[in-house]
């Protein structure tokens, strides 16, 4: 993982909760952690990762603060610690 995806992925685990965070930055994190990802006909992306699956809102947008704290939980579920995994 290079150091601009780590750096996305510590900005989701952050506190306070980061709303400068662009969706396609956490599809690329998405991606180099190794998850499948699947685009449906509603603008939602599915991910799949670690026998886990989950889908966000998907779009040019910047993720809100509801969004990171979803998908925090989510990576969370699938055992991501970004200090103990991917240090800075």
């Amino acid at each position: 993982m290079n150091h601009r995806h780590r750096k996305v992925l510590h900005a989701l685990f952050a506190h306070p909760v980061s709303a400068n965070i662009h969706f396609r930055d956490v599809e690329s994190v998405f991606k180099e952690l190794g998850g499948e990802l699947g685009h449906s006909g509603n603008g939602r992306l599915s991910v799949r990762l670690g026998g886990h699956s989950a889908a966000f809102r998907a779009g040019g947008h910047s993720v809100s603060k509801e969004e990171v704290a979803q998908i925090r939980k989510f990576l969370e579920t699938c055992g991501i610690d970004p200090q103990r995994d991917y240090p800075l």
